[in-house]
């Protein structure tokens, strides 16, 4: 396939030869389109707009036609015009997205990453002998989204095994990358190195002098952005075995300072008691006065007075005692005491106000 297209372009070549040689009119001009194109290259904007622009000149006042091709394994026709008149049918990818200029400029809007390739401009006049021809080279791509360096952790410790710093986008086509390190560029060393698209890069061995401020640069044809700083921080074995001991110790002490502080609360569960013998025991020894006395308490109760009376039984004096057991016993000291009973209202007994006495003979 190859040696039939050179041979084609072989006798294509031949045949303007002679017709340079011979393709002359009566004023002696050459009879052909000259085409000159600007720019060779144009690089657009996925959404965006390109401007394929060519112009061309010719003694011929005829309408030239003009065609656009895009190159593929078998090329595409992209419009084919008479001045600016679209001859035929669009191709359904090119509807309303192409714009022919009377110089033969093409425009095409709303760029999709199939229009990346070489288009391929043909002008030809019906009195000219040569047709203008030329190719434009379109680049299409995505904007780059702003990247950002992707690591496992910010800290790692020194003399540890292989880092890896990944500079990671979202968008963005035919990228490539740069390393800085402290705002000075990396490239492959012993202890750096970076993968072959250079999105990677490989720290070996950490040590002291890596701990500084890393960032990436991503390009493409459009646009250039470069990452966020990442610190990348680098500790001592030592000082983090100091770092660890410190906070352990720091803990114990405070473990063993709360549990020297904490007491349990001891409630009281059990209410002091009035012992009857206490009662007894006073009686014993004091002599009752007029204010030892409770005064009753009186209630209405169905209309009847109830009167509570509270005893207090006065034990008698040991020496009382010990004298009445060895004198004659005598009807009073004999007798025991009286007792008037209220049950009928109170259901209780009264000690009666006079008591008798005993009178020890001296």
């Amino acid at each position: 396939m190859q040696p039939e297209k050179d041979a084609s372009s072989k006798a294509k070549t031949i045949y303007q030869i002679l017709l340079l040689c011979f393709g002359f009119n009566n004023s002696g001009d050459v009879l052909a389109v000259n085409m000159t194109i600007p720019n060779t290259l144009i690089r657009g904007v996925v959404g965006g707009e390109a401007l394929l622009s060519v112009r061309y000149s010719s003694l011929s006042l005829d309408v030239p036609v003009i065609k656009w091709q895009l190159k593929r394994e078998k090329s595409v026709t992209v419009v084919q015009t008479i001045g600016t008149v679209i001859i035929g049918t669009l191709r359904s990818e090119y509807q309303d997205r192409i714009l022919i200029f009377e110089n033969g400029t093409l425009l095409l809007h709303n760029l999709r990453p199939s229009d990346d390739g070489t288009y391929d401009v043909e002008i030809s006049i019906t009195d000219d002998v040569f047709t203008g021809e030329g190719s434009i080279t379109l680049t299409v791509d995505e904007l780059i989204s702003r990247p950002y360096i992707h690591m496992e952790a910010s800290s790692v410790l020194e003399l540890s095994e292989n880092v890896i710093l990944n500079c990671s986008h979202e968008n963005g086509t035919r990228t490539t990358y740069r390393w800085f390190k402290g705002g000075r560029p990396l490239t492959n060393e012993t202890r750096f190195v970076l993968s072959p698209d250079q999105k990677l890069l490989t720290i070996k061995r950490v040590l002291m002098a890596d701990d500084d401020i890393y960032g990436c640069a991503v390009e493409n044809p459009v646009s250039n952005v470069t990452s966020q700083p990442l610190r990348l921080s680098v500790y001592k074995r030592s000082s983090l075995y100091i770092i660890l001991s410190t906070g352990g110790i720091f803990l114990l002490i405070t473990f063993v300072a709360v549990c020297a502080c904490w007491t349990p609360s001891k409630k009281s569960k059990q209410k002091p008691k009035t012992s009857l013998s206490r009662i007894y025991s006073r009686s014993r020894h004091t002599p009752l006065n007029q204010n030892d006395y409770v005064l009753p308490k009186t209630a209405k109760r169905n209309r009847i007075n109830a009167v509570t009376s509270l005893y207090v039984l006065q034990q008698k004096d040991p020496s009382m005692d010990d004298s009445s057991s060895n004198s004659i016993g005598s009807p009073e000291c004999d007798n025991p005491p009286s007792y008037t009973s209220f049950s009928k209202y109170t259901h209780s007994l009264s000690r009666t106000a006079g008591s008798p006495t005993c009178a020890v003979p001296s």
